[in-house]
């Protein structure tokens, strides 16, 4: 398969339970911004022993044979996480396809999960995941296991998925005029993903008026429909409240920050706000 070389929408894909709802919000973004979709289904390595030492307990034939089986069970075992992951893929590119995306290709990779986001990242415009992967089961709470370490790792656009798909009609920026939130604002001020979407600027402290008319201009210059708040208290609880209360689709927010919404990657701010609602959140470096 040739290597995609265009940036692209890149899903990860397993059998958790919000497999479905993260190939439909990558399809959703491909659709608005006219970009490829890459379905990644990643088979981590093993590191756990095929057998025990056995010496002592059975003759060294028997147990030349007994590992002889146990590495043509592994080999079954690899085949058919192979073709269930070929399957799972199968699926995935026609749900993205239904769901509008124009060109899905699929890839099957082996090894660490981060090792590969990382070699791709160069090809990557925004990469989706659920925020807790097949390990986790059906469990409704905590992160995924490596959702901490991809979002180190990688310096683009993640959207964290942890719901069913819904088109989103409005986001909410939480804005404090820091550089990771700039970024974020231009962003959002110039992808045609959020065209037609009316846009929240939050800003959660005293004295914010100003940091939000800074905001908002920006926001309008680029055609987007903004309705600015300052809001008090702390700050992932007010966050989650105002997005309740105006039903939001889609949180954006910086995930690193130099003001109140400081605090380290994925430590109080992001993690609580990841935990303390089911609305996707969409992360920027």
């Amino acid at each position: 398969m040739t290597e995609q070389k265009d940036p692209l929408v890149l899903s990860c894909i397993d059998g958790s339970r919000f497999s479905g709802a993260v190939c439909d919000y990558a399809a959703w973004i491909a659709s608005r911004a006219d970009a490829p979709v890459k379905l990644l289904h990643n088979i981590e390595r093993v590191s756990t022993p095929a057998v025990a030492d056995l010496t002592g307990s059975i003759g060294l034939g028997s147990q030349e044979e007994l590992l002889g089986e146990l590495t043509t069970l592994e080999q079954k075992r690899s085949k058919l996480q192979l073709e269930q992951g070929r399957l799972m893929l199968e699926d995935a590119r026609a749900r993205a396809e239904q769901g509008g995306a124009a060109q899905v290709v699929t890839c099957q990779r082996h090894g660490s999960l981060i090792e590969s986001l990382v070699e791709l990242e160069d090809h990557i415009r925004v990469l989706v995941l659920g925020i807790r992967g097949e390990e986790h089961g059906e469990s409704d709470r905590g992160l995924g296991a490596q959702l901490e370490s991809i979002v180190r790792s990688l310096h683009k656009p993640i959207l964290v998925v942890n719901r069913e798909f819904a088109p989103p009609k409005s986001i909410m920026l939480a804005y404090d005029g820091s550089e990771a939130a700039r970024k974020a604002l231009d962003m959002v001020a110039t992808s045609p993903v959020f065209r037609g979407i009316e846009c929240h600027l939050v800003y959660v402290g005293d004295a914010g008026e100003a940091v939000l008319d800074e905001g908002a201009e920006a926001l309008s210059h680029g055609g987007i429909s903004v309705t600015s708040a300052n809001l008090q208290g702390k700050t992932v609880e007010a966050l989650i409240a105002y997005q309740q209360q105006h039903e939001i689709d889609l949180t954006v927010m910086g995930a690193f920050s130099h003001s109140k919404l400081r605090d380290l990657l994925l430590g109080s701010v992001t993690a609580k706000m990841l935990l303390g609602t089911n609305q996707p959140l969409l992360l920027l470096r």
